[in-house]
């Protein structure tokens, strides 16, 4: 679950001539909407350029290393994303030059000339929170320059093999389809000429010379219909995606092998979808097709999950790139399941970098156990061959396990070492048993703590398959938090850069120990600011993409330096020059205590054009549920702008981060631990009254609260359950009752219905569809018809239940849009039908 996307950043404006004022001293909706478009204006002239998506390649020429830097961004005069690059000096000079972005690709139609996504393009979009139009997605081969690229129904590709011609390039269509998407393209690693990608539900290989291209995977019927057709192969579910953020289903074994007829063999360990027993849900969208329906695989709390399968498909491709018609599937003869029979996801998987072995993460379905499973290769065997249940037992070992009265947090840091002994296996984790995310250096031994043959009545599966852990080194500690999404670690040198919070948990920094000698981690960027790191392979350069809430995103390609055993970096060139801040009022950021002695931040935007002693009215915008951090020292650009709109309006705006919100230790997360939208409004309201005791500008008496998601939630709780505090509620996609929800999320929160029956009764609006107001134009509700997460369905049992209790809304439905609002009209609508609101009634 998240927030509502953005629209389209770079949408043109309208040059409309300025509306009329009236008469009666508030504006009118023409007047509104131009404060949405000069606001917009103002914010994204400041951080619409943003680069992102860095990859380093280092070029060997006559005269020396040249080092490139590709990533995607926005060239001026134009609204897609797109590659770019510039080249790196290689001495820091004074004063530190602004590199010239250069376009890669010729300008070329990445949109299908209809103009409409695929359904497939959508979702993923959506799984992703993406805003932005062009590329968004690339698999990229340094040694070569080779870049592929998915958009629109196609696959592209294109070559940076002549670094002294400045021209653009013209990507090169190698694989097209007249109703499906080309989706995750992949470089294999030991021959850049073949591309996997998944293509209706299967997965396909194409040689990019020979233009050879072969379906590998068999599962998928392509007929369109989901409830004859449940099986997919390389595709991770919807839950998967969208609470556990892995978007791919298929790895590329890191090694090839070869055949005595000189042909080469290639394995690619896959994920096979069954979605048989997940529920099928119908939702009306009457702007998809001529049925005016919409068909959803979606496992709502307590009902059945999709179940995943690890396999492995085999092909040959000959001297001349031909690809063989024949693939070959090799599987497990006796499933994960059966060895681990409290798993439900399968939350990671990949090979190890030597290709000797598959590791999969695997989590139980109330997410309290995280077991870490090593599989050598030769588990997977062909369908004409057997391999008994106590060998295949004997061959797989967990390497660490991860268990917690809470819950335990999915992250991405995970770095195997090179094997030393066959027997042994060494690796960097995460984990938050400490309350807070910590990194650990860990030595397992590949034999299990009982090597006899499993008997019942002496060993359980969970003690044969107990992690044999030779030593764990702690590598960072105390009561800051290891972010967990990457880390980079530098072999020759023995160290793992990563990024913290280890200064203030208001700020993302880079920091740097050594995992041979630990000791305490040394900061590498720049305290006042909140960084976003990208390095290059050999770790020697890093890229940030820094700001406050002051200073607009800026960029700096910086180089590590050593003297005298003291790390630190230098500047070597920047990548977005200074902006015109004139127009720009930052917020401000508080804390405070609660009755409990708990610490707490928040941000507040002053109303634009303050005068002193006048107190002005407010909105609450909140979130309030896990996973989000609003509040930190960073740019409030895009994603808040319509929080600037509100200031330029006259309205003062506050943020708080209760407890609940992330980054902050899993027992403070764990405030709202079975019972959502019974705690979170209480750390909110603390919030705003100590506020209002510290300045003179918040009327108390005319308070709106306004959220997205979570956040309509958490608005629909305000008005219910504190009326007396919040005159208006603006409630966004909001989740009506849990029950509704998907398996991932809720049930990490809630358990399971059956377990938290009072929780999930107390947690859902519709328990206090009495106490909401009587009184007219203080509820308004938004809501996308084809929302796919927080299905529609939710709105239409509240709206059935204020029907039933005689209470008086508003309803605003975007019959185009899904969970974010990201068309640019329903955008300023949205933002427009806001202010309206407020001024008439706020």
């Amino acid at each position: 679950m998240a927030s509502e996307l953005l629209a389209d950043p770079f949408h043109m404006m309208c040059n409309s001539p300025a509306p009329e004022p009236t008469k009666s001293g508030k504006k009118s909706w023409l007047e509104l909407r131009k404060a949405v478009r000069d606001t917009r204006k103002v914010i994204t002239s400041l951080a619409s350029s943003v680069p992102s998506q860095f990859v380093f390649r280092k070029i060997h020429t006559d005269t020396g290393t040249l080092t490139r830097l590709y990533f995607l961004g926005v060239p001026a005069k134009s609204r897609e994303n797109t590659f770019l690059y510039v080249d790196i000096p290689e001495e820091s000079v004074e004063p530190v030059p602004y590199l010239t972005w250069k376009q890669l690709l010729h300008p070329f139609q990445m949109m299908p000339l209809s103009g409409h996504m695929s359904k497939q393009e959508q979702l993923l979009r959506e799984r992703k929170r993406l805003g932005v139009v062009g590329i968004t997605y690339f698999d990229f081969v340094e040694k070569e320059g080779k870049f592929v690229f998915p958009a629109h129904n196609s696959m592209f590709f294109c070559k940076d093999d002549d670094i002294n011609n400045d021209e653009a390039l013209f990507p090169e269509v190698v694989c097209t389809s007249s109703y499906q998407t080309c989706l995750n393209p992949m470089f294999c690693p030991s021959n850049s000429d073949l591309v996997a990608f998944v293509l209706d539900g299967d997965i396909s290989v194409m040689h990019l010379t020979s233009r050879c291209q072969r379906r590998l995977t068999h599962v998928h019927k392509g007929t369109g219909n989901l409830s004859d057709d449940p099986i997919s192969a390389g595709e991770p579910s919807f839950v998967i995606q969208e609470e556990f953020d892995r978007f791919t289903g298929y790895w590329w074994q890191p090694v090839k092998k070869y055949l005595e007829n000189g042909h080469e063999t290639y394995n690619i360990l896959f994920e096979e979808v069954d979605e048989t027993r997940v529920d099928i849900l119908h939702t009306f969208a009457p702007t998809t097709d001529n049925k005016q329906m919409d068909m959803y695989r979606y496992p709502r709390a307590g009902t059945d999950n999709a179940e995943s399968t690890l396999k492995i498909v085999e092909f040959a491709v000959n001297s001349k790139g031909q690809i063989s018609e024949n693939s070959e599937i090799k599987t497990m003869r006796t499933s994960l399941k059966t060895f681990f029979p409290w798993m439900e996801y399968l939350v990671r998987a990949d090979w190890t970098p030597d290709g000797k072995y598959v590791y999969a993460e695997l989590l139980s379905r109330q997410q309290d156990r995280l077991a870490l499973v090593l599989i050598p290769e030769d588990c997977f065997v062909y369908e004409s061959h057997e391999m008994d249940i106590s060998t295949l037992m004997s061959r797989i070992h967990v390497l660490v396990e991860d268990q917690s009265d809470i819950w335990v947090n999915v992250h991405n840091l995970l770095h195997f070492f090179p094997q030393e002994k066959d027997d042994e296996i060494m690796f960097l984790w995460s984990s938050e048993k400490t309350d807070f995310r910590h990194l650990y250096l860990i030595k397992s031994r590949l034999q299990h703590m009982t090597e006899s043959v499993i008997d019942f009545e002496r060993c359980t599966f969970d003690e044969y398959f107990k992690p044999n852990i030779i030593f764990e080194v702690t590598l960072t500690s105390g009561e800051w938090e290891v972010l967990p999404k990457e880390f980079f670690v530098d072999e020759e040198k023995g160290r793992v850069y990563f990024t913290g919070l280890k200064d203030t948990v208001l700020e993302p920094h880079l920091y740097v120990v050594s995992y041979l000698y630990p000791a305490e981690p040394i900061r590498l960027t720049e305290l006042g600011f909140s960084h976003y790191v990208s390095f290059n392979n050999d770790c020697s350069m890093f890229v940030t993409v820094y700001s406050s809430l002051e200073c607009p995103p800026r960029c700096c390609v910086r180089r590590l330096t050593e003297f005298n055993e003291q790390l630190s970096s230098e500047p070597l060139g920047h990548l977005i020059k200074p902006m015109d801040e004139s127009e720009y009022q930052p917020p401000i950021l508080f804390d405070f205590m609660t009755e409990d002695g708990c610490q707490l931040y928040g941000m507040c935007y002053k109303p634009y054009n303050m005068e002193p002693g006048v107190k002005y009215p407010t909105v609450l915008f909140v979130y309030g549920g896990p996973q989000v951090q609003l509040v930190n020292n960073s740019f409030k650009g895009l994603k808040f702008l319509r929080l600037h709109t509100l200031a330029t309006q006259g309205y003062s705006v506050v943020l708080i981060d209760g407890r609940g919100s992330c980054h902050r230790g899993l027992k403070f997360e764990s405030h709202i631990n079975g019972c959502l939208g019974n705690v979170e409004l209480e750390d909110q309201v603390a919030g705003l009254h100590w506020l209002s005791s510290h300045v003179d500008f918040i009327d108390l008496n005319r308070v709106a609260i306004h959220g997205w998601s979570y956040g309509g939630y958490l608005s629909l709780m305000g008005l219910a359950q504190k009326s007396n505090i919040f005159k208006l509620a603006i409630a966004g996609a909001p989740v009506v009752n849990w029950r509704l929800y998907d398996t991932g999320y809720t049930e990490r929160y809630m358990n399971l219905p059956n377990i938290n029956p009072s929780g999930y009764n107390e947690g859902s609006v519709l328990f206090y569809i009495d106490m909401f107001p009587d009184e007219e134009n203080r509820l308004l509700i938004i809501h996308g018809l084809l929302d796919e997460n927080v299905h529609f369905h939710h709105t239409n049992c509240l709206v059935n239940e204020l029907i039933r209790s005689c209470k008086p809304y508003r309803l605003q439905v975007y019959p185009n849009e899904r969970h974010g609002i990201r068309n640019h009209d329903a955008s300023e609508h949205y933002k427009t039908m806001v202010l309206s609101f407020l001024q008439a009634h706020l």
